[in-house]
């Protein structure tokens, strides 16, 4: 059985949840590629690929935008849904 590694990936991020991310990442062989950079009005968007990929390798490699989580399942790297939280109607 695979065990899923999960990595949420925070809206408005900064240096030290790159760090962290990069560290998490490099755990499971992989890194941001640091030829794509996309910053929005929620916080940078990074595009991960596995260590020492080149594109024409066929892989595309991984967006996450901010708020996403990623999971690592032992083969693969995705974006995986969080549990809906419970909401309270108004009083």
């Amino acid at each position: 059985m695979n065990e899923t590694s999960t990595y949420w990936w925070l809206r408005g991020a900064g240096g030290a949840d790159s760090a962290a991310l990069e560290q998490w990442l490099a755990g499971h062989g992989w890194e941001i590629d640091p030829t794509v950079f996309m910053s929005g009005a929620r916080g940078p968007a990074v595009q991960v690929r596995r260590i020492g990929a080149a594109w024409q390798d066929g892989e595309p490699g991984l967006l996450i935008l901010p708020g996403e989580v990623v999971g690592y399942d032992c083969a693969q790297m995705r974006i995986v849904s969080r549990p809906i939280e419970a909401v309270s109607p108004a009083s």
